[in-house]
Protein backbone atom coordinates (compact mmCIF):
# COMPACT_ATOMS: atom_id res chain seq x y z
CA UNK A 1 0.00 0.00 0.00
CA UNK A 2 1.56 3.04 -0.76
CA UNK A 3 2.25 5.72 1.48
CA UNK A 4 0.25 8.94 1.85
CA UNK A 5 1.67 11.94 0.41
CA UNK A 6 0.96 15.01 3.03
CA UNK A 7 -1.28 17.52 1.99
CA UNK A 8 0.73 21.05 1.79
CA UNK A 9 -1.22 23.83 2.67
CA UNK A 10 -1.85 26.53 0.29
CA UNK A 11 -2.44 30.24 0.81
CA UNK A 12 -2.38 33.16 -1.69
CA UNK A 13 -0.01 36.44 -1.37
CA UNK A 14 -2.31 39.27 -1.38
CA UNK A 15 0.34 41.30 -3.53
CA UNK A 16 1.08 38.77 -6.65
CA UNK A 17 -2.10 36.93 -6.37
CA UNK A 18 0.32 33.97 -6.17
CA UNK A 19 -0.64 30.44 -4.41
CA UNK A 20 2.09 29.21 -2.46
CA UNK A 21 2.87 27.12 0.89
CA UNK A 22 1.39 28.35 3.56
CA UNK A 23 4.99 28.52 5.42
CA UNK A 24 6.52 30.19 2.87
CA UNK A 25 4.12 33.22 3.18
CA UNK A 26 4.05 35.76 6.35
CA UNK A 27 0.61 35.98 7.85
CA UNK A 28 -0.70 39.42 8.53
CA UNK A 29 -3.62 39.44 11.22
CA UNK A 30 -6.81 41.35 12.34
CA UNK A 31 -7.30 40.82 15.49
CA UNK A 32 -10.76 40.96 17.51
CA UNK A 33 -9.82 44.64 18.67
CA UNK A 34 -9.00 45.65 15.15
CA UNK A 35 -5.25 45.76 15.52
CA UNK A 36 -3.40 44.94 12.31
CA UNK A 37 0.22 43.30 12.87
CA UNK A 38 2.37 40.51 11.42
CA UNK A 39 1.63 37.43 13.54
CA UNK A 40 4.55 35.94 13.34
CA UNK A 41 3.33 32.27 14.72
CA UNK A 42 0.60 31.93 12.19
CA UNK A 43 -1.86 30.71 14.70
CA UNK A 44 -3.06 34.78 16.01
CA UNK A 45 -6.70 35.18 16.64
CA UNK A 46 -8.69 37.36 14.03
CA UNK A 47 -8.74 37.86 10.58
CA UNK A 48 -5.64 36.96 8.59
CA UNK A 49 -3.90 37.88 5.28
CA UNK A 50 -0.84 36.87 3.68
CA UNK A 51 1.73 37.95 1.87
CA UNK A 52 5.22 36.98 0.58
CA UNK A 53 8.41 37.37 1.73
CA UNK A 54 8.84 39.94 -1.36
CA UNK A 55 8.59 43.59 0.28
CA UNK A 56 7.33 44.40 -3.77
CA UNK A 57 4.14 42.29 -2.35
CA UNK A 58 3.57 44.42 0.49
CA UNK A 59 4.29 47.00 -1.03
CA UNK A 60 1.47 46.40 -4.06
CA UNK A 61 -1.02 45.18 -1.64
CA UNK A 62 -0.38 48.71 -0.24
CA UNK A 63 -0.72 50.74 -3.57
CA UNK A 64 -4.23 48.68 -3.86
CA UNK A 65 -5.11 49.18 -0.64
CA UNK A 66 -5.55 45.54 -0.94
CA UNK A 67 -5.20 44.83 3.17
CA UNK A 68 -7.97 47.03 3.56
CA UNK A 69 -10.20 44.95 1.46
CA UNK A 70 -8.76 41.72 2.86
CA UNK A 71 -9.71 42.93 6.43
CA UNK A 72 -12.65 44.79 5.25
CA UNK A 73 -11.43 47.85 7.49
CA UNK A 74 -9.56 51.08 6.55
CA UNK A 75 -5.80 50.70 7.17
CA UNK A 76 -3.44 53.41 7.16
CA UNK A 77 -0.65 53.98 5.18
CA UNK A 78 1.63 53.81 8.62
CA UNK A 79 0.32 50.18 9.46
CA UNK A 80 1.90 49.24 6.17
CA UNK A 81 5.01 50.60 7.11
CA UNK A 82 5.78 49.23 10.06
CA UNK A 83 4.49 45.98 8.38
CA UNK A 84 7.57 46.52 5.89
CA UNK A 85 10.02 46.80 8.89
CA UNK A 86 8.52 43.62 10.22
CA UNK A 87 8.91 42.25 7.55
CA UNK A 88 12.42 43.19 6.44
CA UNK A 89 13.50 42.02 10.12
CA UNK A 90 11.80 38.14 9.43
CA UNK A 91 13.97 35.66 8.17
CA UNK A 92 11.87 34.83 4.64
CA UNK A 93 12.46 30.48 5.04
CA UNK A 94 12.41 29.91 8.61
CA UNK A 95 12.38 25.92 9.22
CA UNK A 96 9.73 27.13 12.35
CA UNK A 97 7.17 25.16 13.76
CA UNK A 98 4.33 26.81 11.69
CA UNK A 99 2.09 24.67 9.39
Amino acid sequence: MPLKQKKIPMRMCVGCREMKPKREMARIVRSPEGVISLDRVGRAPGRGAYVCHNPECLKRAMKANLLAKAFECPVEREVYEQLMAQLSDEPGDSPGPRS
